[in-house]
């Protein structure tokens, strides 16, 4: 009777979570802020962005901060970087986690995502009319976001909150600036083998308010006949991802460990698998094979999709994914491959990101 009083309590605040993100939603851009929806870690990137309900280590900060509080490890951190357009872009990811008590941890992570070193050719011409390329500057365009997360165990047992306190910070060189704020909220109810999550973003929509610098702009606007950009409010509506996952035990030594998310937006229609004018549903899969706990295989599948071709058929297609994991001690290197069999680009990324926990889990010391 006690577990039927858990499972309903755990129902109640998921809807309650999701009757909270609803109503705000508006009419707003889509696609706002979307280098805080890219991913971080190659484990997550290796299972195609499906672990909110599986995480439970320092990148849980990002992911699902109510996965934060099941790190074994007292001080954990996480580095990134990886690289998109054969090089242009540039994505880096930093985190670390501290456990406060039995029942709470803290974290912190820091994202940019960034392209450096773009030719500004407003000065390229002289008033003389002459071209003089030692007038060229370079300038960069970056997004900084920083998520200040707060995880906290409830008096249910298997049940855990958080949330995230999100600074953004969006600069395009001289020309524009923006600071953003906004909330993250998660809940994640483990049962068994079992482990479901809820994780809320941008619940309360995150609001970036931009400023434009248009003095070096004015004359080049004039001569081709654009309008000045006007300081203006970018709103980032919410979204949900609800998860589950399941821990299989193949043998004593091989495990197994599958994952299934859904992305649930409230913007209008998109190109994903399930589309309405009020909401639509981005389902992906992840799978993560391990031996002893040291040596990890990871697949999964995302950007599922329905093409319509001429003839009014639809054919099926999706985005694999793949990646390898080492922990060594300390250390846990993950790789991932993405991208892949996406042809439209032709472009690939190979991503590794490195974790490191100050001290050993007891599991970790027991021969």
């Amino acid at each position: 009777m006690r577990l039927k009083g858990d499972i309903l309590r755990v129902f109640i605040y998921i809807v309650t979570l999701f009757s909270f993100i609803v109503p705000v939603t508006g009419q707003a851009p889509k696609y706002s802020n979307e280098f805080l929806a890219i991913g971080v870690g190659a484990r997550a990137l290796g299972m195609a962005n499906s672990v909110i309900a599986s995480v439970n280590d320092v990148t849980s900060g990002y992911w699902n901060p109510a996965g934060l509080n099941l790190q074994f490890m007292d001080i954990q951190g996480a580095l990134m970087h990886a690289e998109y357009f054969a090089g242009v872009a540039k994505y880096d990811y930093g985190a670390i986690s501290v456990r406060i008590d039995e029942n709470s941890v803290a974290g912190l992570s820091v994202l940019r995502f960034g392209v450096d070193d773009i030719p500004n050719t407003l000065e390229l011409i002289d008033s003389d009319g002459n071209i003089r390329y030692d007038r060229i500057s370079t300038f960069s365009a970056a997004d900084y976001g920083f998520l200040f997360t707060y995880a906290r165990e409830s008096e249910i047992e298997g049940l855990y909150f958080g949330a995230n306190m999100k600074l953004l910070y969006r600069k395009t060189g001289n020309f524009a600036s923006a600071w953003g704020f906004g909330f993250d909220a998660a809940a994640r109810y483990n049962l068994d083998k079992w482990h479901f999550a809820a994780s809320g973003k941008d619940i309360t929509s995150t609001f970036n308010a931009w400023r434009f610098n248009t003095s070096e702009l004015e004359e080049v606007f004039a001569a081709t006949g654009n309008d000045l950009p006007e300081n203006s409010l970018e709103l980032t509506v919410p979204r949900i991802i609800l998860g589950a996952s399941r821990e299989i035990i193949i043998s004593e030594k091989f495990g197994m460990l599958a994952e299934m998310d859904a992305d649930i937006t409230f913007d209008g229609k998109r190109h994903v698998l399930i589309g309405t004018n009020f909401l639509s549903i981005d389902p992906h899969i992840g799978i993560e094979f391990d031996y002893r706990k040291i040596i990890y295989l990871r697949m999964g599948m995302n950007n599922v999709q329905l093409i319509p071709d001429f003839d009014k058929s639809k054919s099926f297609d999706f985005q694999p994914t793949l990646g390898l994991g080492v922990r060594l001690k300390n250390f846990l290197v993950d790789y991932a491959l993405t991208d892949i069999g996406d042809q439209s680009i032709a472009l690939y990324s190979n991503v590794f990101s490195l974790t490191y926990s100050f001290n050993l889990p007891v599991w970790m010391n027991k021969e």
